[in-house]
């Protein structure tokens, strides 16, 4: 999607309020935790359809070597504020990227897909480039998220969302079935409350973050192990044997 200046604005700002901080920072920590068997140092991981940076500054964060494309000049633009010299980006589309195959050992598609018009195509490209794994963030159209509060929006045309498309659990499997092939994966979901619960209390904070099955939250995170296994973090070296 090729967002305006207007919808990147509106996009941007909604990380500033403090809901926008508390799922942001959900987000993030089931992503990390997904990921956490991934090798970092030394892997190149292209985020697809970046937008204005937050999870590819997320991921370089965490160790990676990132590359973002996005199809919006206007959210680049954000992007490369916040990533200054950090990151290579470029503006492309998510169904023909301009890389070659297995060029990266990672791919990132989180929240993009809710704006493409051929999902299963988006994903297949992802896999094309990346050797090792992806990771697939997605909005869940069954959470009381969606139901509560972004179904009417849709019908807006101002609205940030008025031409996405949000997905079941059991649509982004066929998605993933349809574009690899059978694969190992792994999904787990944050955010099970409305808006009104999105707050950064401990009560809520723990609520908000708790890893729930895919088809419960508002949030969905769904790695997906390219070699045939899961890669994995090697075990702590012993200088010495460990007492029993």
């Amino acid at each position: 999607m090729n967002w305006s200046n207007t919808q990147a604005e509106q996009y941007e700002h909604w990380f500033t309020t403090p809901k926008g901080r508390f799922v942001l920072d959900r987000e993030s920590r089931l992503l990390q935790r997904m990921i956490s068997t991934w090798p970092r140092r030394k892997q190149k991981l292209v985020d697809i359809g970046c937008g204005a940076g937050h999870f590819a500054h997320m991921f370089w964060e965490w160790g990676f070597d990132v590359s973002g494309i996005d199809a919006s000049p206007a959210m680049l633009k954000r992007a490369r504020v916040l990533m200054d010299k950090h990151m290579q980006l470029q503006v492309g589309v998510a169904e023909r990227l301009p890389y070659d195959d297995n060029e990266f050992d990672f791919a990132a598609l989180i929240t993009v897909l809710e704006f493409c018009d051929d999902p299963v195509a988006v994903i297949a490209e992802a896999a094309r480039v990346a050797r090792k794994g992806l990771v697939i963030g997605f909005l869940n159209r069954y959470s009381l998220y969606y139901l509560l509060h972004v179904r009417s929006q849709r019908k807006l045309l101002e609205s940030v969302w008025a031409k996405s498309f949000w997905f079941s659990w059991w649509e982004m499997q066929r998605c993933i079935i349809s574009a690899l092939g059978r694969q190992p994966l792994c999904a787990r979901s944050v955010l099970p409350g409305p808006m009104c619960s999105w707050r950064a209390t401990p009560f809520f904070k723990q609520l908000g973050g708790v890893l729930l099955p895919p088809y419960l939250g508002a949030f969905v995170t769904v790695r997906i192990d390219l070699l045939g296994e899961p890669v994995k973090t090697p075990l702590m070296a012993w200088n010495t044997e460990p007492s029993l």
